[in-house]
């Protein structure tokens, strides 16, 4: 039985409820419990602060959690990444009101920062003495009067723009979700089978299935624009002079595979979602 942590709200905690369940695991969230047992997987779930996360991780309280990377870098920790996940993606930017005359982030060296990431904005200006911590609505803390400029997690800027600020320069930080474990505790049973379905479940969002039947003298041009992940599958058909090709390819590339496959001559051209997948 291993003990993981997840979100226990805000961007994280859907699209993290959303995969595990798909990969087979029994989650669920009550408003008066903060765990949930999966027996059947032998797992136990927690459902924390995003940014607190990384130290029960960290500390071995836990023995993996799912949060985001600006957070493992807010706690100034180090867990055992073992897996990129392809949601929560965001950044760390900083933001001035719209009649500021500041362009560059070098000019807000001086200034009042209001931000919940002191840390990542102390390494990036390489310390600062006027930060303003807050632990949420950053970005009404100049209107309020207590700071020059926020930095604060973007994800459409549609935030700012309401609070009458804009963006300046580059992000301080990237970020997405991750899958962290305790260092040393990577190769614990459950969690390498967790690891593994959702590498499965990522790949599976990122393929399709595309089978079609190609005349015998199309065939080899047919693979080389489906080659799949090791080689397509080829089958003769009951007609001579016929084949039977199934390959995955990638999502984003499917509808054009499709056309050149259908002027190239081949017929009944399917494409099907897959589930799961292991490679």
């Amino acid at each position: 039985m291993i003990k993981v942590a997840l979100p226990n709200k805000g961007q994280l905690f859907e699209p993290t409820m959303d995969i595990l369940a798909a990969c087979g695991y029994k989650v669920s969230k009550s408003l008066r419990s903060l765990s949930t047992l999966d027996n059947e997987n032998g797992v136990e779930f927690y459902f924390l602060r995003p940014g607190d996360i990384p130290l029960y991780v960290s500390n071995g309280i836990l023995d993996a959690g799912i949060t985001g990377m600006d957070f493992v870098a807010e706690k100034g920790v180090a867990p055992s990444k073992l897996l990129d996940l392809n949601y929560g993606a965001s950044k760390l930017c900083a933001a001035v009101p719209q009649n500021s005359p500041v362009r560059t982030l070098d000019e807000l060296k001086t200034s009042r920062i209001a931000t919940s990431f002191p840390n990542i904005v102390k390494k990036y200006f390489g310390g600062h003495d006027k930060l303003v911590e807050l632990e949420g609505a950053v970005e009404i803390s100049v209107k309020l009067g207590i700071a020059d400029a926020v930095v604060d997690i973007v994800e459409t800027g549609t935030t700012l723009v309401q609070a009458g600020l804009r963006i300046v320069g580059e992000p301080l930080f990237l970020s997405r979700s991750a899958l962290f474990a305790h260092a040393g505790r990577e190769s614990q049973t459950e969690l390498v089978v967790l690891k593994s379905r959702l590498e499965g479940k990522l790949l599976a969002m990122e393929y399709m299935m595309v089978e079609y039947d190609a005349p015998a003298d199309k065939k080899d041009v047919a693979c080389a624009i489906t080659p799949g992940i090791e080689s397509p599958t080829v089958t003769p058909l009951a007609k001579a002079g016929w084949f039977s090709v199934k390959a995955m390819v990638r999502k984003r590339e499917s509808q054009k595979i499709m056309d050149e496959l259908s002027k190239l001559g081949c017929k009944g051209i399917l494409l099907t979602s897959i589930d799961s997948a292991r490679i």
